[in-house]
């Protein structure tokens, strides 16, 4: 491992890091990409090092912030993180079949991401739904 790859790393890591505590994002969508195309992961490589990084309490520090401006619902969290381990499992068995088509691993990758980031730019956010909704239904009551 040369020092240019560490300072890569290194910069992937808080990179990965900032945009997780600020967003809730970083493994996938930023870590992922950032292996293949930085560092010339294969998709596959670039996915299984990303799950590593998960088995460790990296985001526990980030956690403890928004837990304490009370943005946590930690029984959520413990209700998806129980079943998002079977997940991972059956989802890793198989992906694995393809081990040899990375283009198209990649493509799928690339489509979800696409369609995540479409559906949240043009779909109106749930703060201004849940406001209209409060301001109809108080406007129903007062009539």
């Amino acid at each position: 491992m040369t020092a240019n790859h560490i300072v890569i790393l290194l910069f992937i890591g808080v990179a990965a890091g900032a945009l997780s505590g600020m967003f809730g994002i970083g493994g996938a969508i930023f870590i992922v990409p950032a292996l293949v195309y930085f560092l010339g992961f294969n998709q596959l490589k670039a996915q299984g090092t990303t799950l590593f990084i998960f088995l460790l309490p990296v985001g526990f520090l980030g956690a403890i912030n928004y837990y304490k401006a009370g943005n946590l619902d930690i029984k959520t969290a413990l209700v998806i993180c129980s079943t998002f381990v079977f997940g991972s499992y059956f989802g890793s068995k198989f992906i694995m079949q393809f081990k040899d088509q990375q283009d198209i691993i990649k493509k799928i990758f690339g489509v979800i991401i696409m369609l995540i980031s479409l559906k949240m730019l043009f779909e109106k956010s749930n703060s201004k739904k849940n406001a209209e909704t409060t301001k109809s239904n108080n406007s129903e009551s007062v009539k």
